[in-house]
């Protein structure tokens, strides 16, 4: 029997050989918050700094297969989406989340990847909204994809408001709005709880190495909700440790470098 006393997390998601992002971002985060991590592995990719070269999608029955085994042996007290590229994977990982009760999910709603290459078939928008966004209990969109899933342009406050009200009505509990993508000195990510928005803001860190934040982010979350944080908390307390983990990212490769996830531990080079 797993002990019940340490806390456990899954990703359902897709592999980034590079390290930065995906799987692997959210298994070291995990572990450096303390938490006991699992993987549902959906699609693998070569990619690294510079780019995504190729993915691979794996069969929906095996990345269901992966959820139930971890699910019904390990036991998991939160759990996060990243990649799902393709109808039959979102499907499948909704029928698996549904069939092991996982109330609480972050949902990472995963479609371009840093380097522009695509990580959503476009055909498949409607089923991530149907079928995932649907169910969460927070969904963490940047700026594109809040445009992509509310079906509006977004110029200021009043519309990420009335984007947030959108989504939410599709049935998460809480509509985070990552604002990194907005130009200006600090970065405020916006979370609504079906009345207002709730503001978290950080000072904008100057550096290109910032492969993989929504991975981490979305992974810190579901980190502190298997703590047993409730949702705001655990995203100040998510936004807090993703904005070190930039601070003191790593300058490797030729692209966007990854981050450093380890920094809290005092263990790694930039630490």
């Amino acid at each position: 029997m797993a002990d019940a006393r340490i806390p456990r997390a899954l990703t359902i998601a897709g592999s980034d050989s590079g390290g930065g992002a995906g799987i692997q971002a959210d298994l070291k985060t995990f572990t450096a918050l303390g938490v006991y991590g699992m993987s549902a592995v959906t699609s693998i990719t070569a990619q690294n700094t510079t780019g995504v070269a190729r993915i691979h999608d794996l069969p929906p029955t095996l990345v269901a297969e992966q959820i139930k085994a971890v699910a019904t042996d390990l036991g998991l007290d939160a759990a996060k989406t990243g990649m799902l590229s393709n109808v039959p994977i979102i499907e499948a990982v909704a029928e698996a989340i549904a069939a092991h009760g996982i109330a609480k999910l972050v949902v990472d709603p995963v479609m371009i990847a840093k380097g522009g290459a695509p990580l959503l078939n476009p055909s498949a928008l409607e089923a991530m909204k149907q079928c995932i966004v649907s169910i969460a209990l927070v969904v963490t969109p940047n700026i594109p994809e809040t445009i992509a899933l509310s079906g509006m342009t977004i110029e200021n406050r009043a519309d990420l408001q009335e984007a947030a009200a959108r989504i939410y009505e599709t049935g998460p509990r809480y509509v985070l709005i990552k604002g990194g993508h907005f130009e200006a000195v600090d970065v405020t990510d916006y979370l609504y709880d079906g009345v207002r928005l709730h503001e978290f803001t950080a000072p904008r860190i100057d550096t290109k190495n910032t492969h993989g934040t929504g991975c981490t982010y979305s992974a810190a979350i579901a980190a502190y909700l298997a703590k047993g944080d409730d949702v705001p908390t655990a995203v100040r307390k998510a936004k807090e440790y993703l904005t070190h983990a930039i601070r003191r990212s790593f300058d490797l490769g030729a692209g966007h470098g990854p981050l450093n996830h380890f920094w809290n531990l005092g263990n790694t080079p930039c630490a």
